[in-house]
C-alpha cells in the first residue's frame, strides 16, 4: 500500500481565497480590524504579566483613507512582528499566529479573535497590492516591510518605523473604489466593528460646546478623535452594576429609531459554554409583524450575523438584542453558524432563561405582568406552540383574557368554568369571541346564559387553542357564534317547540324556498327561548378554523370557507304566531327581513346589501 501527501499549490489557492473564501467582499475590513484587535490584545496580555518592557501607551487602532494614493490603511500599536514572524505568518496560508499565542498564553488571553489564519488574505479581495509595515515589541527588532500583489511572489525588506505595531496598507483595486469613500467605510465599521474591545479611530469629528449665556453665549467647535466603537458594551458588564436606564440607553444605541423595550433578560453563563448577551422584548402591538431589528450575533465582540434562527428558538427571533459567544461554531469566514451539540445547548439555555424570566415577573408583580400581557402574550403563545419545554413552564403563567378584561391562568380558568361550562362528554367548553364588538349579540346571549366568554383576537390564537386542546387538558374551544347559545355547551337537556311537527315542516319549507346562497350551509329549526332572536346565523367551528388557518398560509377555500347555517327559533312569537298565518308574499318578505337582520348581527352583510336592507326597512316603516 502506497502513502503520500496531498499537494496544495499557492498558485491555485490564491484565486480561491480572493473569490470564494468569504461570502461578502466587505468582510475584509472586519477581518483586518479583528487582526489589529488581536495584536493589541496580545500586547496588553504581555503587559499584564510583566513581559513587556516599557510603557503600554496608547493602543487605539487607526483607519485612514488616502484618496490621492488610493490606499486604505489599518494601523495598530499591538505586538508587531519580526522579519522571522512575517515570513512565518504571512507566507504560510492558514497558519494562525493567534492559535500559537493562545496555546502559549491560554490562561491569560481568552479573548483572541482569530483562529484560522486566513483573515489577512481577505485583503486581496479588494486590493491589487498589499503592504505590511511592522515593528515588533521586542527590543532591537528592526521594522520590516512585506509587499505582495496577490500572487505567490512577495518582497520583504527593511523599513522605517519608530513605534511598535503594524500598518496594513491596501492599494485598492480599480473595481473596488467604493472602499475609498468615507461613508462606505463608516458604514462597515458600524456594522462589523461597533463593539470591538479596542478603541478604533476613523479620522476626527467636530465637537461643539457653548460658553457663556444669552447674547454673550459663544459656540466653540473643536476637532476630536472619531472613535467609532464602544469597546466595553453593556452585555460584558455585570448585571449588578447596571441600572434600568443603562439597559434602555443600550437598546437605543442598538436601535436608535425604536420605542423603549418592555423588559429584558441579561444572559451570562460560563459553563458548559461561554455566552453573554442581552435580549430585549420589544412592543409588538399584538401582531406577528416582521421585525427589522434583529438579534445580533457576536463572537468575542466581532459581529457575525443577524440571522440567528439556528441558535435562537424560532419564537424568540421576534426579540431584539445581542448574543455573544466564543463557543459558537462558525465557518471559516466567520459569516454563519455550523450546527453542532453546542448550538443545541445554547438554544435550550436561552429558552430556559426566557421561561424563568416570565415566571419570575408573574410571581413578583402579577398586576404589571397582566398589564403587559397584550404585548407579551404573543411571545408566550408562539413559544408554547413551537417549543415543548417552554410550553411546560408557560402553563404556569400563560393568561386567558375574558370580555370583562379579567385575566386567568389556564388552571384558574378551568376552575372558574368547571360548574357551568362542562358538557355531556365531561369536557370543559371555553367559549370565545374574536371580535367582541361585532359579535356583541352573541356574547351577551352567552353571558345571559351564565357563561364566561374569552377574547382571542390575535392571528396566533387559532393555533394556540388547538395546542391546548391537543395537550389533553380536557378543554375544547368554541366561538360564541358557532352554535346557538343553548348548544355552545352540549348537554342532554332539550327544550320543546310550541309548533307541531307539521307546522315545523311548513316553516322549514318557507325558509328553504326564500333563502339561497348558503355556501353549503343548512337551514335548521330549533326550540330556543322566546327571548332569543327569531333567526340566528352560526358558522361551524371546524370550517371557520380551517378557513382562518388556510388564509394565514395564503390559501383560499372559496365558498366553502363562508359556509354558515341559518337557525330558526320556532318558539319566537314572530315565527310561532305570525309567520305561519301569513300569505306567501308576506312570508317571503318576513323571511328575507329576518335573514338579513341575522346576517347583520353576524357582520356578514356587504355594503350594497346593507344599504338595500336599511332602505327597505325604512320604506316599510313609512
Amino acid at each position: 500500500m502506497a502513502k503520500g501527501h496531498i499537494s496544495v499549490q499557492a498558485e491555485n489557492i490564491f484565486p480561491i481565497i480572493k473569490k470564494f473564501l468569504y461570502s461578502d467582499q466587505e468582510i475584509f475590513l472586519r477581518e483586518l480590524v479583528s487582526n489589529a484587535v488581536d495584536a493589541t490584545t496580545k500586547i496588553k496580555t504581555l503587559a499584564a504579566i510583566g513581559d513587556l518592557k516599557g510603557e503600554l501607551g496608547d493602543t487605539t487602532i487607526n483607519i485612514h483613507i488616502d484618496n490621492d494614493a488610493k490606499t486604505l490603511t489599518i494601523s495598530d500599536k499591538g505586538i508587531g512582528m519580526t522579519e522571522h514572524e512575517v515570513e512565518k505568518y504571512l507566507n504560510q496560508v492558514a497558519f494562525s499566529s493567534a492559535e500559537e499565542f493562545l496555546e502559549k498564553y491560554k490562561n491569560q488571553a481568552s479573548s483572541i479573535i482569530g483562529h484560522f489564519g486566513l483573515g489577512f488574505y481577505s485583503a486581496f479581495m479588494v486590493a491589487s497590492k498589499v503592504e505590511v509595515v511592522t515593528k515588533s515589541y521586542q527590543e532591537d527588532a528592526p521594522a520590516v516591510r512585506w509587499i505582495c500583489d496577490g500572487n505567490p511572489e512577495y518582497e520583504i525588506e527593511a523599513a522605517e518605523k519608530s513605534e511598535r505595531g503594524t500598518d496594513i496598507i491596501l492599494h485598492i483595486a480599480d473595481d473596488s473604489h467604493d472602499y475609498l469613500e468615507k461613508e462606505r467605510i463608516e458604514e462597515l465599521l458600524h456594522k462589523y466593528c461597533k463593539f470591538l474591545p479596542v478603541e478604533i479611530q476613523f479620522g476626527t469629528k467636530t465637537h461643539t460646546e457653548y460658553e457663556g449665556e444669552g447674547e454673550d453665549q459663544k459656540e466653540i467647535k473643536t476637532e476630536i478623535p472619531n472613535i467609532v466603537n464602544n469597546p466595553n458594551p453593556l452585555w460584558k458588564k455585570r448585571p449588578a452594576d447596571l441600572t434600568e436606564e443603562d439597559y434602555k440607553s443600550f437598546y437605543k444605541e442598538l436601535y436608535p429609531m425604536s420605542q423603549p423595550p418592555l423588559f429584558w433578560i441579561h444572559l451570562n453563563i460560563d459553563y458548559p459554554f461561554n455566552l453573554t448577551g442581552v435580549l430585549y422584548f420589544p412592543k409588538l402591538n399584538n401582531t406577528l409583524e416582521i421585525q427589522r431589528n434583529k438579534i445580533q450575533l457576536y463572537s468575542n465582540q466581532v459581529f457575525v450575523t443577524d440571522e440567528v434562527k439556528d441558535i435562537v428558538p424560532e419564537f424568540l427571533t421576534l426579540l431584539h438584542g445581542v448574543i455573544d459567544s466564543p463557543d459558537i461554531p462558525l465557518n471559516v469566514s466567520r459569516s454563519y453558524l455550523q450546527a453542532d451539540a453546542n448550538v443545541k445547548k445554547i438554544t435550550s439555555y436561552i429558552t430556559k432563561k426566557v421561561a424563568e424570566k416570565f415566571e419570575s415577573m408573574f410571581k413578583a408583580d402579577r398586576p404589571t405582568f397582566e398589564e403587559r400581557w397584550n404585548e407579551t402574550g404573543v411571545f408566550v403563545k408562539y413559544g408554547m406552540i413551537s417549543d415543548e419545554k417552554f410550553s411546560e413552564k408557560a402553563m404556569n403563567f400563560a393568561l386567558l383574557k375574558d370580555t370583562d378584561s379579567k385575566k386567568y391562568t389556564i388552571e384558574e380558568y378551568k376552575e372558574l368554568i368547571k360548574d357551568t361550562q362542562k358538557d355531556k362528554y365531561d369536557r370543559l367548553v371555553s367559549i370565545y369571541t374574536t371580535q367582541p364588538k361585532d359579535q356583541y349579540t352573541y356574547v351577551q346571549a352567552a353571558k345571559n346564559q351564565g357563561y364566561n366568554v374569552l377574547v382571542f383576537d390575535t392571528p396566533i390564537d387559532n393555533h394556540f387553542m388547538q395546542h391546548l386542546e391537543y395537550k389533553g387538558e380536557k378543554m375544547t374551544f368554541v366561538r360564541v357564534d358557532s352554535e346557538t347559545v343553548d348548544n355552545l355547551v352540549q348537554k342532554d337537556e332539550k327544550r320543546e317547540s310550541v309548533l307541531s311537527e307539521t307546522e315545523q315542516e311548513s316553516v322549514k319549507a318557507i325558509f328553504t324556498k326564500s333563502i339561497s346562497n348558503l355556501q353549503g350551509g343548512s337551514i335548521e329549526l330549533k326550540a330556543l327561548s322566546p327571548e332569543d332572536n327569531p333567526v340566528l346565523i352560526t358558522k361551524p367551528e371546524f370550517m371557520r378554523r380551517m378557513k382562518e388557518m388556510q388564509m394565514m398560509q395564503g390559501m383560499d377555500l372559496g365558498d366553502m370557507g363562508d359556509m354558515h347555517n341559518v337557525v330558526v327559533n320556532t318558539n319566537h312569537p314572530l315565527i310561532a304566531q305570525k309567520l305561519v298565518g301569513m300569505g306567501e308574499d308576506q312570508q317571503k318578505d318576513m323571511v328575507d327581513y329576518l335573514h338579513k337582520l341575522a346576517l347583520l348581527n353576524q357582520n356578514m352583510l356587504n355594503g350594497e346589501d346593507l344599504a338595500n336592507f336599511v332602505k327597505t326597512s325604512l320604506d316599510k316603516l313609512k
